[in-house]
């Protein structure tokens, strides 16, 4: 079977990683006898360099081109510290997902045994760990309009806005998901203070008639955050807003240990984008020393979510897995005898190849 990736690598580390992951993905194809084919975009702070644009009109082209969208990582220390830039390069993230209409930001979130010593979570909180984030992506605080400042700056505002149809369409994704899984969904909303929690509230509850085996219950963004530490194994599927999703993803991703082992998926109705959840973290890019597993992840989201390849994404998760059981790691995860990035692309590259039929079964 034929299908084509547009690989937007970006900045920082997101070269380095987005290049393992493509390593994993050809292994995978070789393996099942796939043709992969890949076709390679500025965006961020390197096509801002390059036209001006972070998110140039070329590149949303072969985005929607192309079967799927594989993305490193965007931003730049010139523009991080220069609070005055008028172009920057989180406007081409926020530009492709309202272009390529990816409203819904899948993020899961997983214990992996080997790796429970290094989180700063007690063990047996963390263990046995299994939930996914559905967050809005396209909505809410981050595009609401009015925005600005006052005419002499001593006052800024933000506006959230939210349709019901753009609460129904993600609510749909979060429900199927459960009935998958655990048949669980927590809503996580602020809907005894903020007027749009009260529409999510009302509008996922009148949807939640449309799939009687799942259990609906809510729960308040800061309750939640602090369950989410407490005890994480309440949670089966999280359905929540753009703002509070960008939170307590992050938040959750202390419990595998590190911020470089969690993937995501960025879901539309033409396109998808799968992208590891970490930043482009400069200081260390080009040193070899960046956790490539987020993006490798990534792939395999890819492969089950865009392509259906469910045999294939098992196998680089069962790969990823093998690999840490053997503490082939890079140095964000195990100090002692850390590898680089490089070296475990290969290594799970390998695994693939080699123990294509060991780890499939």
């Amino acid at each position: 079977m034929s299908k084509s990736i547009a690989i937007l690598a970006g900045d920082g580390i997101g070269p380095e990683v987005t290049k393992q992951a493509v390593k994993c993905l050809d292994a995978i194809a070789e393996v099942f006898n796939h043709k992969i084919s890949y076709q390679e975009a500025l965006i961020g702070a390197a096509a801002i360099d390059a036209t001006g644009n972070p998110f140039p009109e070329a590149t949303e082209e072969i985005c929607k081109a192309t079967d799927a969208i594989l993305f490193g990582a965007i931003g730049h220390p010139k523009y991080d510290n220069d609070p005055t830039a008028k172009v920057r390069p989180e406007q081409g993230l926020l530009a492709m997902r309202k272009k390529l209409g990816l409203f819904a930001n899948v993020r899961p979130v997983n214990s992996y045994e080997v790796l429970l010593p290094i989180s700063p979570l007690k063990e047996e909180i963390i263990r046995g760990t299994d939930f996914v984030v559905f967050r809005e992506l396209t909505g809410g605080i981050y595009f609401g309009e009015p925005r600005g400042r006052s005419e002499d700056g001593n006052i800024a505002f933000d506006s959230c806005v939210y349709t019901k149809h753009e609460i129904e369409r993600i609510a749909h994704y979060a429900f199927k998901a459960a009935e998958k899984r655990r048949k669980k969904v927590t809503l996580v909303d602020k809907a005894n203070v903020l007027a749009t929690s009260r529409l999510w509230r009302e509008t996922v509850t009148a949807l939640a008639k449309q799939y009687p085996e799942i259990k609906l219950d809510f729960m308040f963004v800061d309750n939640a955050a602090m369950k989410i530490i407490q005890n994480p194994k309440h949670f089966d599927v999280v359905l929540t807003e753009n703002m509070f999703g960008d939170i307590i993803t992050d938040e959750a991703s202390v419990i595998s240990g590190s911020l470089g082992m969690l993937p995501s998926a960025s879901l539309g109705t033409n396109q998808s984008l799968f992208e590891p959840i970490h930043g482009s973290y400069p200081e260390v890019a080009g040193q070899n020393k960046a956790n490539p597993i987020g993006a490798i992840l990534s792939a395999a989201m890819l492969l089950e979510y865009a392509f259906q390849w469910h045999e294939e994404s098992n196998l680089i998760k069962k790969a990823v897995a093998k690999t840490l059981d053997e503490g082939f790691t890079t140095e964000d995860i195990f100090k002692e005898n850390a590898k680089g990035t490089e070296e475990v692309g290969d290594k799970i590259a390998s695994f693939i190849k080699s123990d294509s039929k060991v780890l499939a079964n």
